[in-house]
């Protein structure tokens, strides 16, 4: 996601020089990310080897909390580049907010602490963030658990938000990225 952010500024020459899908700069700054995902994975399951965890029967929908992981990191990274062309500030910010996101999404703790915790409407407020439920799914199809909340269908649905309107800008924008590069 932030690799794609910065992604159009970094190849202003190829950008400004020939005429080519725009949209593939970003996507290809995702697949690398999606590699590295691969490489933790494998190390995730050598891991659940040596210590002899099995995984859940759930493990059979982990990929389409991937899906919907990818799809996300797509949806913010396109919106991230269209509006960096534009907007160069961009660039310095964004990892200030990748770090406030990583505090809100249930990384280092469960998400079962934040249902427990706080009343139903401040709940889906905070299934708002597209990754809450995306990683609380992950976790239960690999490690299974307690189900994930149906809030977890907010999530999904921001995450489609996300990127079908970061699609929408980036073509509406794409014509002008060369005058403003």
């Amino acid at each position: 996601m932030t690799n794609s952010g910065s992604s159009i500024i970094q190849s202003q020459d190829m950008v400004k020089k020939i005429y080519f899908p725009r949209l593939i700069i970003p996507l290809s700054k995702a697949v690398v990310g999606l590699i590295d995902f691969g490489i933790t994975i494998g190390i995730l399951v050598v891991l659940m080897f040596y210590y002899q965890i099995p995984p859940a029967k759930t493990i059979i929908l982990a990929p389409v909390f991937m899906l919907f992981g990818m799809i996300s990191a797509l949806g913010v990274g396109i919106w991230l580049s269209a509006l960096t062309v534009r907007f160069r500030d961009f660039q310095y910010v964004v990892p200030f907010f990748v770090q406030i996101g990583l505090y809100l999404t249930p990384v280092a703790y469960p998400a079962e602490l934040v249902s427990t915790r706080i009343p139903t409407w401040a709940e889906s407020i905070y299934y708002l963030n597209p990754m809450a439920g995306v990683v609380q799914g992950f976790r239960w199809s690999i490690f299974g658990g307690q189900a994930p909340s149906n809030m977890i269908f907010i999530s999904f649905s921001v995450v489609l938000l996300i990127f079908i309107s970061g699609l929408m800008y980036f073509k509406k924008v794409e014509s002008e990225m060369a005058d403003y590069v």
